[in-house]
């Protein structure tokens, strides 16, 4: 005997009423979804522990079904956007770690130039540098020579010392300048630039159409032109840093010392380059006058010669005729009044 919800036992069976099959629905569905959200979150983590993306996928992700849709018509490949490079984490480096370029000058006075000078270059090849730039100049008042000596970074102060003791030292001068920040922005921005290369490589290889071929070929000749010139910035300043200049000033026993480029200051001073401008402008007024004194003789004595001609004949025509002097009538005699008869 069965009741509409309740439960019968008969043959060994037990029959479920509607009401709890409707529960035992319900919880089955939870479960069910309680099992598939576990199973999505084991993949992500899967996902993200082995490293890989759908940008990176050769076959069946984001990039093969379109192309453009990340980033213009390659892709971003996972990198960040242009000129947005990936910011590396900054650590406090030693100060042998950090990229300094060293340059320097100093003004020797010698006994002879020519031997001061053979000497320099023997000492910046003995500290391992080569000879950058060489300027002479001699006659019978004065001689001169400044050299551009490329020394190694850590022998900078000792070749400088060395150059200083060849004669007198008149003048010495060191700048340092730390370029570790723009070292290591290049080598984020190189980085990002190398990944987006790599994407756009990959993309091409994927193309299906000669429109997309052509986008393809220009976008990624784009990126790698950017990236060779990151890489010829990078080339130079790691030139800069693992090789110093040093400015050797050679002067002889006549030569005069060069002026600093710092401006003066004062009244004299004022009051010298205020003659020296005068002195100047009026040279330029003297050139401009005798550029022009030729043009104004070729052309102006011909028309002052029209003009003169022009109101001769003006004055002429319009000169007035003098009148006609007036005709002479004769005189009649007067007649004499009749004797009265």
């Amino acid at each position: 005997m069965s009741g509409r919800s309740g439960t019968v036992v008969g043959r060994n069976r037990i029959s479920v009423g509607p009401g709890r099959r409707r529960r035992a629905g319900l919880l089955g569905a939870v479960a069910l979804t309680a099992a598939l959200a576990l199973a999505g979150c084991g993949a992500d983590g899967g996902d993200s522990a082995s490293g890989t993306s759908a940008a990176d996928a050769p076959a069946g992700g984001a990039e093969q079904a379109q192309p453009g849709a990340a980033e213009g018509p390659l892709g971003g490949g996972g990198a960040p956007q242009a000129g947005q490079p990936a910011k590396e984490p900054t650590t406090e480096l030693g100060v042998g770690q950090r990229a300094i370029v060293y340059t320097g000058s100093v003004t020797v006075r010698v006994d002879d130039v020519e031997a001061a000078a053979a000497r320099a270059v023997g000492i910046v090849t003995g500290a391992g540098g080569f000879l950058g730039g060489d300027n002479r100049s001699s006659d019978a008042s004065r001689s001169e020579a400044t050299l551009q000596l490329r020394v190694p970074a850590d022998r900078f102060a000792a070749v400088v010392d060395e150059v200083a003791r060849l004669g007198e030292q008149l003048r010495r001068e060191v700048k340092t300048d730390d370029v570790t920040e723009e070292t290591l922005d290049l080598d984020a921005r190189i980085a990002t630039q190398q990944a987006r290369v790599a994407s756009g490589r990959r993309l091409l290889a994927q193309a299906k159409s000669l429109s997309d071929l052509v986008m393809l070929e220009s976008e990624l000749a784009k990126r790698e032109a950017d990236l060779a010139s990151l890489e010829a910035k990078k080339r130079r300043l790691a030139d800069l840093t693992a090789l110093s200049t040093v400015t050797a000033v050679l002067l002889g026993p006549n030569a005069q010392v060069p002026e600093d480029d710092e401006p003066a200051i004062g009244f004299l001073a004022g009051l010298e380059g205020g003659w020296t401008a005068f002195v100047v402008s009026l040279r330029v007024l003297l050139t401009v006058l005798g550029a022009l004194l030729p043009w104004a003789v070729a052309l102006g004595l011909p028309a002052f010669g029209l003009v003169w001609l022009g109101r001769r004949l003006r004055g002429r025509r319009s000169r007035p005729t003098p009148p006609a002097p007036p005709r002479s009538t004769p005189a009649v005699p007067a007649q004499a009044p009749a004797p009265p008869g």
